[in-house]
């Protein structure tokens, strides 16, 4: 599309009054829209990052009981959309146009939704779009690049009273609802401190290189709102996760997004008192890879307690017996949960009770996807049409955890801890608040 981000929210907001059936004016809960839509009318969805995340909306968009139609396919990689296209033939319903520029998507009031797969600085600004142009939004973790990315979804939710919903999946699994609940009611006393954990293998990557920008890949809309920087191969693909600040969150906002969440769920915190971290690149110090990637947080909360991320990125032993995972210590006992289940053990040690997960959500596999995701994508679905009562993580809970990400990355960035605000969630430090958010592409910039 020729015109600007500005003219495209300028045309989308002089147009949002006529809202009917594909998205509603700002105030509208998601209990009034339902009423529009009506509870078993047929969404029209589109794919917005058809990477790796994507196949794992598959088996919920061919779901007929779900009923959505797949309008778009969008994608800034030309290969990557009719990769899509190709997977989905036969098997969704819906036109599936497929298309570069998410804003032509945007500018349809005939889409209901969009899945925000793209990568992480695309996350909040695409979301906030799609909530100005009348779209509900399922948003990948990290819901946002930077702390204050976090405030605007929010608030942007708020105005807008549309249903978004971030891809923690756990959220949505039977044993950890099950599990956390009977925490909430004491069943291992007084909880006080959790260990979020994730170990991984990944290999050595390549150094970046000047390069041509490949066949078929918009560079302008991959950077979207980042500021804009020569290509270097192969930015584009998964590896920009490693290539610097300016599109990643490293592998916290990668992947400890879920685990934190689930501890701090699990001991009902918010905001921390005091972050602390260790971290630094630890293998094939040679390669391209710019962040650190073994990491060591702590996060002391009011009330004393405790969470911990430990982060291995690139060493692949199970220090706790399992590749990813929480540990929730109380009082009177310790609960182990991950993706898989849940074991409960007394304060000596012995196992009281144990419940094994009968799905198949991946665990450190690429894009991941499963059983988990089915579930969270039609608590989306159904909270949109209003027979849900409610989301399982909804962006005000989602951006709360993702907080600890930020602080996480901003200690390490800084090279020193800092004391929180627990009220406002602002960081004392002025060095650490410097990071609070980020620089735009001019015409980027939110506007609220």
């Amino acid at each position: 599309m020729s015109s600007t981000r500005r003219d495209f929210l300028r045309n989308v907001t002089a147009g949002a009054a006529g809202l009917t059936i594909g998205g509603m004016a700002s105030g509208f809960t998601a209990k009034s829209y339902s009423r529009i839509i009506g509870a078993n009318d047929r969404l029209n969805v589109a794919l917005m990052g058809c990477g790796r995340r994507v196949g794992a909306y598959y088996a919920a968009l061919m779901n007929k009981s779900n009923n959505v139609d797949v309008a778009y396919i969008c994608d800034v990689m030309k290969k990557q959309r009719e990769k899509t296209a190709k997977e989905l033939a036969g098997k969704v319903t819906g036109k599936m146009a497929l298309v570069n520029d998410i804003r032509e998507v945007f500018a349809d009031q005939k889409v209901d939704a969009i899945f925000n797969a793209t990568p992480d600085h695309w996350h909040a600004p695409g979301t906030w779009m799609a909530m100005q142009a009348g779209k509900h939004v399922y948003i990948e973790k990290p819901c946002s690049h930077n702390p204050h990315e976090g405030e605007l979804l929010v608030a942007f939710q708020k105005k807008y009273g549309k249903v978004i919903q971030m891809g923690n999946q756990q959220r949505s699994s039977g044993e950890s609802i099950e599990i956390i609940g009977e925490i909430h009611k004491g069943v291992i006393g007084d909880v006080y401190k959790a260990v979020a954990f994730y170990s991984n293998n990944r290999g050595e990557v390549p150094v970046p290189r000047k390069a041509p920008v490949p066949e078929g890949l918009d560079w302008e809309l991959f950077q979207g709102p980042a500021p804009r920087v020569e290509y270097m191969d192969d930015i584009w693909n998964y590896n920009w996760h490693w290539y610097g600040w300016n599109w990643g969150t490293a592998e916290t906002g990668n992947n400890a997004t879920h685990e934190l969440d689930i501890a701090r769920w699990a001991l009902q915190t918010v905001y921390p008192e005091y972050v602390t971290v260790e971290a630094a690149k630890r293998h094939f110090l040679n390669d391209g890879w710019e962040m650190y990637d073994t990491m060591d947080a702590t996060f002391r909360f009011p009330g004393n307690k405790i969470i911990k991320w430990d982060g291995k990125s690139r060493s692949g032993y199970a220090t706790y017996g399992s590749d990813r995972g929480t540990i929730i210590y109380g009082t009177n006992g310790t609960v182990f949960v991950n993706r898989e289940g849940y074991k409960l053990y007394d304060r000596m040690g012995k196992l009281i009770k144990s419940s094994k997960s009968a799905g198949n959500e991946a665990g450190t596999a690429l894009g991941g996807g499963g059983d988990m995701t089915d579930t969270h994508v039609a608590n989306f679905f159904n909270v949109i049409r209003g027979k849900d009562g409610k989301l399982n993580s909804p962006i005000e809970e989602g951006a709360i955890s993702q907080m600890m990400v930020h602080y996480a990355n901003i200690a390490y960035r800084v090279g020193k801890s800092f004391e929180v605000d627990t009220e406002t969630g602002k960081i004392y430090d002025r060095d650490a608040m410097k990071l609070w958010s980020r620089e735009y592409q001019p015409g980027w910039e939110p506007k609220l």
